[in-house]
């Protein structure tokens, strides 16, 4: 095992349920070789997982709210059988200038902000969700959209930040954005709080920016996701508000439009302002897509197809939204899920709708990035659990569902694990779409300690083949990637 402790953080408990058990910081940056293994690592696997999530370096300044925390990449490497973990946080303008002074100096999620300034202006950009490898970096990334930071996938160090073009600066760029594999471009959607409230752009594989447009919504919204097909980016507009006057105070108050539809614009990928087209459906507010895909239908028609993890839709007795239910739900990070499919007409405009499922509650959906955008069989996602507290969801398990067949299978270990995200990994000289492995951290609230399971993709049922035992905490964390090892190599 080699050690490398590169910073000295300040040590801090906070009685706080977000920065407890698994939750709770690290504070040093390992490289680690040499683990306790249970079952054996698979010689087949070889590529990069990378996670990222939120690690406070610092003592939060009064409430602390787990989407606060300072980006950290936490990576396994995984070449022949043999293992490497290592773990680094973002070097954000945030983190440096904290650094300097030794303290946190920003506000969260829970606090009010300044008098007179929107949270766009006062939080700190922690790029703490979602990673993505494009172009030989990988590109970490904030829910609440900010400046991309670049990260050379190899030790992780920050190398500064995306700016591809001028038109790009100071844009709130969504953690989620999407990459096809195929073309190798990086498709991207920014919003905020000031007119157009939306721009949507296409980076290639080559680093430069090719399409850029603005985006006219009728306000300020809260979408979290986008969707891409081969010729196609679809782009949401929830009814899910920030309240105006909360924010002009510098509070967050949440607000939903259930009169109000959901609209989404599709965007030929490498077209104009001219060529939006939008669609309406029922309200509803979604956080992740699954995927999405173009069709043609029994009748000739192109249909554009777009999977995701919607709310459910709480209902009262007489049968109108609950729309309290809902705001708690999604406030207090609890998460009561559908599987859903939109289905868009573009030869007739029309819009159809409808649950897949609605009987397992899933949600941090993954499939084999190859079919990023293009028709996919199988997807790959976190089983919720029932809440233990306001401030904790619980990712129980994984369930794999077959959208062909309309099935699906479930894992789940039993009470005191915590799963993160975990993403389709395919193994050398694959023959079909899901042969392969699922890689992911798994918190072991039983010993207390944090692991990383490797799962036969096709046999998902029958429990990790590998569990690796880490020598150091992960703590919960969001989003995360498979990087194949020809890509680490630079020959994809």
């Amino acid at each position: 095992m080699s050690l490398e402790t590169l910073v000295e953080p300040v040590p801090y408990l906070v009685d706080n349920p977000n920065l407890l058990g698994g939750f709770a910081p690290v504070d040093k940056e390992l490289v680690v070789d040499q683990f306790e293994i249970i079952g054996r690592v698979p010689e087949d696997l070889n590529g990069m997982y990378v996670r990222n999530g939120p690690v406070p370096r610092f003592a939060p300044e009064g409430k602390y709210h787990w989407y606060d925390g300072d980006g950290m990449l936490q990576a396994v490497r995984f070449e022949r059988g043999h293992v490497q973990f290592r773990n680094r946080w973002v070097r954000t303008e945030g983190w440096y200038k904290e650094d300097a002074v030794g303290r946190n100096l920003y506000a969260g999620l829970k606090a009010r902000m300044p008098d007179g300034k929107l949270p766009d202006d006062a939080m700190k950009n922690t790029s703490n969700t979602d990673v993505k490898f494009h172009n030989g970096k990988l590109l970490s990334m904030w829910y609440r959209g900010g400046a991309i930071y670049l990260n050379d996938p190899l030790t992780l160090e920050t190398l500064g930040t995306l700016t591809p073009d001028p038109r790009l600066a100071g844009l709130q760029i969504s953690a989620h954005s999407r990459i096809d594999e195929r073309t190798g471009e990086f498709i991207f959607f920014a919003y905020g709080n000031r007119h157009p409230y939306m721009h949507y752009g296409v980076i290639g594989a080559d680093g430069e920016l090719k399409t850029f447009m603005p985006v006219e919504l009728p306000g300020a919204r809260l979408p979290h996701d986008m969707g891409i097909t081969e010729n196609y980016s679809i782009l949401h507009d929830f009814p899910l508000v920030n309240n105006a006057e909360a924010l002009k105070v510098g509070r967050y108050s949440l607000e939903f439009h259930p009169e109000w539809p959901s609209r989404f614009a599709i965007i030929p990928r490498n077209g104009s302002v001219e060529q939006i087209r939008w669609f309406e459906a029922s309200a509803r507010y979604m956080l992740h897509v699954v995927n999405a895909w173009e069709e043609v239908n029994a009748q000739g028609q192109t249909e554009v197809v777009m999977l995701g993890t919607p709310y459910a839709m709480p209902k009262q007795l007489d049968g109108s939204l609950d729309v309290k239910r809902l705001l708690f739900t999604i406030g207090t990070q609890s998460m009561d899920q559908e599987l859903y499919q939109w289905r868009f007409n573009l030869d007739t405009g029309e819009t159809r709708e409808g649950v897949v499922d609605d009987v397992f509650n899933t949600e941090f959906p993954m499939i084999n990035a190859r079919y990023q955008g293009y028709k996919n069989r199988y997807c790959y996602n976190v089983l919720m659990g029932k809440m233990r507290t306001v401030e904790q969801p619980r990712f129980s398990g994984l369930v794999k569902y077959d959208l062909q067949t309309g099935s699906s299978v479930a894992y789940n270990p039993g009470e005191g694990f915590w799963f993160s995200e975990a993403p389709y990994a395919e193994r050398d000289n694959a023959s079909a779409e899901d042969d392969g492995y699922i890689v992911g951290f798994v918190w072991n609230g039983q010993e207390e300690r944090s692991e990383v399971w490797v799962l036969d993709a096709q046999k998902l049922a029958d429990g990790p083949l590998a569990r690796i035992i880490l020598p150091q905490r992960v703590p919960h964390g969001f989003h995360g990637t498979w990087v194949r090892d020809a890509q680490l190599q630079g020959l994809e």
